[in-house]
């Protein structure tokens, strides 16, 4: 009777697929969840603003992409000024749950999984303020920001190793804001640098 049970709860876990080992963290109305996999989330903190950004922590364990789901920007408002109708301040700390050194991350945001957000969607990493130009920032020194094709921000200039972390902080707007947005997380191999200036470096430690 019991291995009956056990096989009936491998077989009903199975048919849930990765969404039953989801963690869905929810703060002031915005939700952050692992359920795409690739990642492990561990806590969600702050309020989106520029003084509290949201603080997202995770472990990233899959050696080419994990993707974080954010629901509630519809209903969100700006938290940062400008004039997107949504807009919140977020700071990842991101561990390397990998066996690789990672030479550089990319962060991309979509609207649907599978094409990259164009320019009339609305969504983007703050793109054209001055505000987003001034606090985009990560432990990795260097950043390269592309608009089109796709809202991208590439980071490099330092290493990872397997167990450190990394941090980095944007902005996430949308100017005509849907239910629920994908955040793509890409640990690459090592692309052209760009030096940022000085006042866009934000001088933060990977922890370990």
């Amino acid at each position: 009777m019991v291995y009956r049970s056990r096989l009936f709860l491998a077989a009903l876990l199975v048919s849930l697929g990765t969404d039953a080992f989801a963690t869905e963290i929810t703060v002031e109305g915005i939700s952050f969840s692992d359920e795409e996999g690739g990642f492990s989330l561990k806590s969600a903190t702050g309020s989106g603003t520029i003084e509290d950004p949201f603080v997202v922590v995770e472990e990233i364990y899959d050696r080419r992409q994990a993707v974080l789901v954010i629901r509630g920007m519809r209903g969100f408002g700006n938290r940062v000024g400008g004039l997107q109708a949504s807009a919140m301040a977020i700071r990842k700390i991101v561990i390397n749950g990998t066996p690789d050194i990672w030479q550089n991350f990319q962060l991309e945001l979509r609207e649907v999984q599978t094409r990259h957000s164009p320019y009339e969607d609305g969504l983007s990493f703050g793109q054209n303020t001055e505000l987003a130009a001034v606090y985009t920032a990560s432990s990795f020194p260097d950043l390269q920001r592309f608009d089109e094709p796709q809202d991208t921000l590439g980071f490099s200039g330092k290493t990872v190793a397997p167990g450190e972390s990394a941090n980095f902080q944007f902005i996430v707007s949308d100017t005509s804001p849907i239910g629920k947005v994908y955040l793509y997380q890409e640990p690459l191999q090592p692309v052209s640098r760009i030096e940022t200036p000085r006042t866009n470096r934000l001088a933060l430690e990977g922890g370990r």
